[in-house]
């Protein structure tokens, strides 16, 4: 199962000795040493921060991290909270989806199961918005079950120690496995972040740090001069390019035209400028309703996962005592850009600018 010359037990002993030297200092993170001496992880502290880590990076992640425990300290207190504050706290992040299902995971692990999380994978999966990746992480790291956490990082690590040169996504299966295979059941949360650390630290996707690796003696691929070229991916196909037009309206009195837009969909039930379909075609450039519009020199761009966007930015200034038939006025005093989507503030930033 391991290499010719190296255990699993060696291989399991060696990562977790260097993970006790080199544990990254984390602020949902309960260390080694403090693990040791009997501190538990918090399971919500866990849940918040591997919802915020999906596709998104722990350097981005962790004022995030440290705001949201700061206003919401505890799943209830979360709970509570209106769903638009967390939207608007959540500004930025990206795949709002998340923001949203975790309301709501909050609501039913606070009103249904009295505060407590599921401490195993099964009972984990059935939360909203909690899949077998962080089901399986929230249980190894929160509550020390010997499950398989495998996230890009670990990927990269598996496919380098084991030479596995099938490409990603078809390699998942049997890094999946291996992962199983090598996973302790003793400190299985410890494994689980040591494995993620290196892959993060040393066993990065470009130069990894061969020479510092606690794994270097049994990995197949620094023995083959490979390293660097694993894991394969299948080539990606382009992005596409869509367009549309965003329409910014302020009043005599300085408030400003917004929506909330529909809950399924990209960037579901956060506050946004109203504007047209997003397209590969020329959007329709007919204004919402007559007013002195001006289109603003230059153009916002923003990447989502599947396609790139191109926003123009169409401004003017509404009449006294106008109301637009569809949205609502924002007062100036009570409007917060960081509400707005990362996409919906780089069209505010423009106008803003102008």
């Amino acid at each position: 199962m391991c290499t010719p010359t190296t255990s699993r037990a060696e291989i399991v002993g060696d990562l977790l000795g260097w993970y006790d030297a080199n544990a990254r200092d984390l602020p949902w993170r309960v260390g080694p040493a403090a693990r040791a001496a009997g501190q538990r992880p918090d399971p919500y502290r866990v849940w918040l921060s591997e919802v915020m880590l999906q596709q998104t990076t722990v350097a981005v992640v962790r004022d995030y991290f440290l705001r949201f425990t700061r206003l919401w300290p505890t799943v209830g207190e979360l709970a509570a909270a209106p769903e638009a504050r967390v939207l608007g706290e959540w500004a930025g992040l990206g795949y709002y989806a998340r923001a949203r299902n975790l309301v709501k995971c909050a609501r039913v692990v606070a009103g249904e199961r009295g505060g407590r999380f599921p401490d195993t994978r099964d009972g984990l999966i059935g939360l909203p918005g909690i899949g077998p990746y962080t089901a399986a992480a929230i249980a190894a790291i929160a509550f020390d079950r010997p499950e398989a956490v495998v996230d890009g990082n670990v990927e990269r690590v598996l496919a380098r120690l084991f030479a596995i040169a099938t490409p990603l996504p078809a390699a998942k299966a049997e890094l999946r496995r291996r992962a199983q295979e090598l996973t302790p059941t003793r400190r299985p949360g410890d494994f689980a972040q040591a494995m993620m650390d290196l892959g993060a630290t040393v066993c990065t996707p470009k130069s990894p740090a061969c020479g510092t690796c606690p794994l270097r003696a049994p990995c197949r691929a620094r023995s083959a001069g490979t390293a660097a070229d694993l894991p394969r991916r299948v080539a990606r196909r382009p992005r596409p390019v869509r367009r549309g037009i965003v329409w910014i309206a302020r009043s005599e009195d300085g408030a400003l035209w917004l929506e909330r837009r529909p809950e399924k969909g990209l960037l579901g039930g956060m506050l946004g400028w109203p504007g047209t379909a997003w397209g590969e075609s020329e959007p329709d450039d007919t204004p919402p309703f007559a007013a002195d519009w001006q289109t603003l020199p230059g153009e916002v761009r923003h990447t989502f996962t599947h396609f790139h966007l191109i926003l123009t930015v169409r401004h003017a200034e509404l009449p006294a005592g106008f109301l637009p038939q569809t949205g609502f006025l924002v007062p100036a005093r009570s409007f917060r850009p960081s509400d707005l989507p990362s996409v919906m503030r780089k069209a505010y930033d423009l106008w803003r600018g102008r």
